[in-house]
C-alpha cells in the first residue's frame, strides 16, 4: 500500500513538472516575442513567429525534459535530500535538457523545417529552459513546505525501532534526530544477538529490550519500519524475526557495513525474480549512462562532420612533411581491459616503437607510464599536433565506435596496465575518453600517482554535469596548449 501510495505521488509530481515546463515554453515565447521587444527594443527588435508555428517542438521538449527527470532520479524518495541538493540537482537537468533540446533541434534541423527555412530563436529556447528550472525549483521548495506542514500537524510521519546499539545503529538515530524534514520519530532501540551483555553506545532514545522482546514492543508501540543494524554474521540467527515483521507487513532496512573502506554504491537487482545485491565503487546507473552513450555519439558525430576539412588538411599535411602511414594504430585498454585498436594522427618518425628502448633512461614520469617532454622521434609538425591536441581527432571514431567517451580517464597501453596496483585497476571500471581532469589539471606536468588520484576521482564523483564541465574546461586547455609535451 505505502509503494502503490508512493508511486501515486511520484507520478503526481512528475505530471506537475511536465506541466511547468509546458507553461514555460507558451511563458518564454510571450517574453521573448512580446514583452522583451516593448522593454528593450535594441536587444530584442527581431520578431518571432506566431506561437502555432513553434508548438510541434513542445513535444520533444516535454520528451527531452522527461527522460532527463527520469535518468536523474528525480522521483525516488527524497525525505533524507537537502532543499540544496535538489535544487542544484534541478538546474543540472535544466542544463542538460536545454543542451540536448538544442542539439537536436539544430542537428536535425527541426527549426528549419518549421519556420520555413529560418533558425530558431536561441534566446527562445535559452529562456524556456532557464523558466523551466525556476518553476521547478520553487515547486520542490513549495512541496516541502507542504510536507513539513503537514508534519507538524502530526501527518505523514514514520515511526522507526532500531535494532542495535552499536557505532551504526547510533549514527543512525543520530541522523534521524538531525534532519526531523526526513519525517521519521525514533521509538526506541533494541539490543541485537551479540549485544546481550555488553554495554550499550549513547543512544538518544529509549533501550526497550532485546531482540526477544520485539514481539512485545510491535503490540505496545505502533512501528512504522524496523532498522536492523546489525553485523553480517547475525543475519542467520535473526531469520524468524523477519519472516515474523514480514508477515505483519512491517518495513525492514538494513544498515550494513559489507565491506572495509569507503561505502560503495549498493544496489538491489531482479535477476528472473532472484534479488540479487549488487555492490559497485564505478557508476551503475543505466539511464544516466546511456544518457552518456547517446551525447557521445552525437557530439563526436558532429565534431567529425565540422572537423572533416581541418582532418583533411592535417592528413595531407603529414604526408607532405614526412614519409610513412598518416594515421598511428595502437593497442589501448578500454573498460574493465578490453582492448581495442586506438586511431591517432601520426605524429613521430615510422620506427618509432623500435626507438623506445633507447630512450627509456629519459622517462619523466614517474610509475609505469612513459613521458618524455622533448621526444626526439616526434616530427616537427607532430609537435605542433601534439601541442593542439589535434593528433587526437582520430578518437572521435573510436568514440563513435563505443570504445571510449569524451570524457574519461585516458586508454592506457596493456604494458603500463600491467604495473599497476590493485586500486589504480579501478581507473579501468569506467570507459576511457579523450579528455579527463588529468587534461584540464596540468596533464605532463603532474605526476603518475596524482593522475591516478585524478581518474578515481572522476569514477567516484561521476555525473553527467560533471562530463559537461569538464568538456568545457578542455576547450582553454586545449587552445592554450597547456601542459603538452
Amino acid at each position: 500500500m505505502l509503494k502503490q501510495q508512493a508511486r501515486l505521488v511520484a507520478l503526481m509530481v512528475f505530471s506537475l513538472d511536465l506541466v511547468l515546463v509546458g507553461v514555460s515554453f507558451f511563458a518564454a515565447h510571450w517574453l521573448r516575442g512580446g514583452l522583451f521587444p516593448r522593454l528593450w527594443p535594441v536587444w530584442f527588435s527581431g520578431p518571432l513567429y506566431p506561437l502555432e508555428r513553434y508548438l510541434p517542438m513542445l513535444p520533444l521538449a516535454l520528451v527531452v525534459w522527461a527522460a532527463a527527470l527520469i535518468a536523474t532520479g528525480r522521483y525516488r524518495s527524497h525525505r533524507t535530500v537537502t532543499l540544496a541538493i535538489e535544487a542544484a540537482a534541478i538546474i543540472r537537468v535544466a542544463a542538460i535538457a536545454t543542451v540536448v533540446l538544442v542539439l537536436a533541434i539544430f542537428a536535425l534541423r527541426i527549426d528549419v523545417w518549421l519556420l520555413d527555412g529560418d533558425r530558431m530563436s536561441r534566446t527562445l529556447i535559452l529562456l524556456s529552459g532557464a523558466l523551466s528550472c525556476l518553476l521547478l525549483v520553487a515547486e520542490k521548495v513549495g512541496l516541502r513546505i507542504t510536507s513539513r506542514w503537514v508534519r507538524q500537524l502530526g501527518f505523514n510521519y514514520r515511526t522507526l525501532l532500531i535494532v542495535g546499539t552499536n557505532r551504526v545503529a547510533v549514527a543512525v538515530a543520530k541522523s534521524i534526530a538531525g534532519h526531523r524534514y526526513w519525517g521519521f520519530r525514533l521509538a526506541g532501540f533494541l539490543r541485537s544477538p551479540e549485544e546481550q551483555d555488553a554495554a550499550p553506545g549513547d543512544l538518544s532514545a529509549p533501550l526497550l529490550g532485546s531482540i526477544d522482546d520485539l514481539p512485545a514492543v510491535l503490540e505496545s508501540h505502533v512501528i512504522d519500519d524496523v532498522i536492523f543494524a546489525v553485523t553480517p554474521r547475525e543475519l542467520g540467527s535473526l531469520e524468524r524475526h523477519f519472516l515474523s515483521l514480514q508477515e505483519q507487513g512491517i518495513g525492514t532496512r538494513f544498515a550494513l557495513n559489507l565491506l572495509p573502506g569507503d561505502p560503495p554504491r549498493i544496489h538491489l537487482e531482479d535477476l528472473d525474480g532472484l534479488p540479487l545485491l549488487s555492490v559497485a565503487r564505478a557508476p551503475t546507473n543505466l539511464p544516466l549512462l546511456l544518457t552518456k552513450r547517446l551525447l557521445d555519439v552525437a557530439l563526436a558525430a558532429l565534431l567529425l562532420a565540422i572537423g572533416l576539412p581541418v582532418i583533411l588538411v592535417i592528413a595531407m599535411l603529414i604526408k607532405a612533411s614526412s614519409t610513412g602511414s598518416v594515421f598511428y594504430r595502437q593497442t589501448r585498454c578500454g573498460l574493465n581491459g578490453r582492448r581495442f585498436t586506438l586511431y591517432k594522427f601520426r605524429t613521430m618518425v615510422m620506427d618509432a616503437e623500435e626507438r623506445r628502448q633507447e630512450l627509456l633512461h629519459l622517462n619523466e614520469m614517474d610509475g609505469p607510464a612513459f613521458k618524455v617532454r622533448r621526444d626526439p622521434r616526434v616530427t616537427a609538425f607532430g609537435r605542433l599536433l601534439r601541442k593542439f591536441s589535434l593528433d587526437e581527432l582520430p578518437q572521435l571514431w573510436n568514440v563513435i565506435r563505443g570504445e571510449m567517451s569524451l570524457v574519461g580517464p585516458r586508454p592506457p597501453i596493456p604494458e603500463e596496465v600491467a604495473q599497476y596496483s590493485r586500486p589504480q585497476r579501478r581507473r579501468l571500471s569506467m570507459k576511457p575518453g579523450l579528455t579527463c581532469l588529468w587534461q584540464i589539471s596540468g596533464r605532463n606536468n603532474i605526476d603518475f600517482d596524482r593522475w591516478m588520484e585524478l581518474d578515481l576521482e572522476y569514477i567516484d564523483s561521476w555525473s553527467p554535469w560533471l562530463d559537461l564541465k569538464i568538456l568545457l574546461r578542455t576547450i582553454p586547455v586545449v587552445l592554450s596548449g597547456r601542459g603538452a609535451s
